[in-house]
């Protein structure tokens, strides 16, 4: 993410500052509303089980192009297939993380696992994949006539001439200046396949704003914020693994951290479920309950004190301090040889790691799991530069380009949760503290240049009255499928979330204490009603 004093601004959805009577006023309301229903956290500073924090947010909706937002909703039922896809290629995840499991112990862990699963041949063919693709706009984007047309001489570089000073001038709408007339196209961050969280937290964040422009007189503006159904389709994703299950009396099983500050995101899925279906019931267990409580039964059941389980869904388990001993590594390898139905299973955990990611985004690659010539074009544009950093001659070529211009790039290793990445100016000492091999671990992004936001964040004993800051976003929107290697059963798109952040700050995660709850304002590139 880079932000510099050419970024575009995209117009909010109402006129700020606000009066300071009348914005205290307004804040202090939102607190307790967000408090009120569920958004809300465990403090990390002063943890208590018995009391929460609202969760930061944003106080009005920031804007997202409509279009954009459209299309990204339109793409997720392909990406699942693909994902699913990639899973299910035993060929391609092992021959791409070939050089990876030689230098990372946790992904080696993992694909270890994959490797005797396979080897004594999965108990449970089907697997549900519960995922987010996590978005940004990008300001940057050409548009396609002006390319076209730099190359043309005569009257087309006078056309072209006048395109971009028109574009200079068109700042209302929040373009690109000089570079594009439209609001920006979005590219992929990445896609998450384990523990995909804010599936109530995105709705929420929602609920809170809806009555903040409510209470400011503003409810004209509700038609622009899309309908968000993230809780449900999740929930509703576990429960039709738990049909196909069709164990009546089996159980869905919620594999936690020993610690959950992110609380009520977690407890809402179970609610939901327990108050939709109250005949399915939902138990939370860490890798160590499992380790110690779990067992096979005669069919390869996974019993949990004898308790058949039909659904595992893992909302922990991502990152090497989930497993403290062999005994986790042990219960997640019990988990994967059962009969119950995983999310994830090992070989979709396998296919959302970085460097799986980075090889699907190079040329010719996407045809290998996508037969339809649109979609493999529709798929290609989301991506945004990926390098791979192994010790060969394109990885030795893209290690010195990260070293001359790292501005320009965000180092990724194979991690989840937050706050791994390196940025710009400090990719060079940490790849020179690397040996060859060790890069093979990391990959190489091209950073992305957002769109500015402004308006108040709110946060848990942040100053009163709140301050208008310089925002961006990213935007990530949720996709279940459920199937077997040969067939998918259930595909489609389960809401969204948005997460804001400072534009200075390079992480966002607002579990990890970095980011504050959003939700898009849908804006068109004519859409006049709109303000700075």
């Amino acid at each position: 993410m880079s932000v510099d004093d050419n970024t575009p601004v995209l117009r909010g959805c109402i006129k700020l500052p606000l009066p300071e009577d009348e914005l205290l006023e307004v804040t202090a309301k939102a607190k307790d509303y967000a408090i009120m229903h569920g958004a809300a956290m465990r403090s990390k500073t002063n943890f208590s089980p018995d009391s929460l924090n609202f969760a930061p947010f944003v106080l009005v909706p920031s804007s997202f192009p409509r279009k954009e937002f459209e299309k990204a909703i339109a793409l997720q039922p392909i990406i699942n297939r693909l994902m699913h896809n990639v899973a299910h290629d035993e060929e391609f995840i092992t021959t791409t993380l070939a050089e990876t499991i030689k230098v990372d112990e946790f992904t080696a862990n993992l694909f270890n696992i994959y490797r005797k699963a396979l080897a004594h041949g999965f108990t449970q063919p089907i697997s549900l994949g519960m995922l987010r693709s996590d978005l940004m706009l990008e300001s940057r984007c050409r548009d396609m006539s002006m390319c076209s047309s730099s190359s043309s001489g005569g009257k087309d570089n006078d056309a072209k001439e006048k395109q971009e000073a028109k574009a200079k001038k068109t700042t209302k709408v929040g373009v690109a200046r000089g570079i594009s007339t439209s609001l920006g196209c979005w590219k992929q961050v990445e896609i998450n396949t384990i523990a995909s969280g804010f599936g109530h937290l995105g709705p929420a964040s929602k609920t809170i704003q809806r009555f903040v422009l409510q209470e400011l007189g503003h409810s004209d503006k509700l038609q622009h914020m899309p309908k968000n159904e993230a809780l449900s389709g999740l929930c509703d994703g576990m429960v039709k693994a738990w049909d196909i299950y069709a164990k009546p009396q089996s159980v869905i099983l919620f594999i936690i951290e020993d610690v959950s500050y992110n609380i009520c995101d977690q407890r809402f899925h179970e609610f939901y479920i327990r108050e939709t279906y109250p005949h399915i019931k939902v138990l939370r267990r860490t890798l160590t309950d499992v380790h110690r409580e779990g067992k096979l039964g005669q069919h390869k059941e996974l019993l949990l004190n004898n308790t058949e389980v039909a659904v595992i869904y893992f909302r922990a388990g991502y990152e090497p301090g989930h497993y403290p001993s062999q005994g986790e590594w042990d219960a997640r390898y019990l988990m994967e040889t059962s009969l119950a139905i995983k999310c994830p299973s090992i070989h979709y955990h396998l296919a959302g790691t970085k460097k799986v990611q980075q090889a699907l985004a190079q040329p010719a690659v996407l045809e290998r799991f996508i037969n339809d010539p649109e979609e493999i074009k529709a798929v290609g544009k989301i991506f945004t530069g990926l390098y791979s950093l192994d010790d060969n001659e394109a990885g030795n070529a893209n290690y010195e380009m990260a070293l001359q211009t790292p501005q320009n790039f965000v180092l990724k290793p194979q991690r989840e949760g937050g706050g791994n990445n390196v940025y710009g100016l400090d990719i060079p000492d940490a790849l020179k503290r690397m040996s060859r091999v060790e890069r093979s671990a990391w990959i190489l992004m091209d950073l992305i240049h957002p769109p500015l936001s402004q308006g108040y964040m709110v946060r848990p004993g942040g100053k009163m009255p709140p301050e208008i800051v310089d925002m961006v976003s990213e935007l990530g929107i949720f996709g279940v499928v459920i199937g077997d290697a040969d067939h998918i059963v259930h595909n489609y798109q389960a809401g969204h979330m948005l997460r804001t952040k400072l534009s200075t700050a390079n992480e966002g995660g607002v579990a990890a204490g970095l980011g504050a709850l959003d939700s898009p304002y849908l804006i068109d590139s004519d859409d006049e009603d709109g303000y700075f």
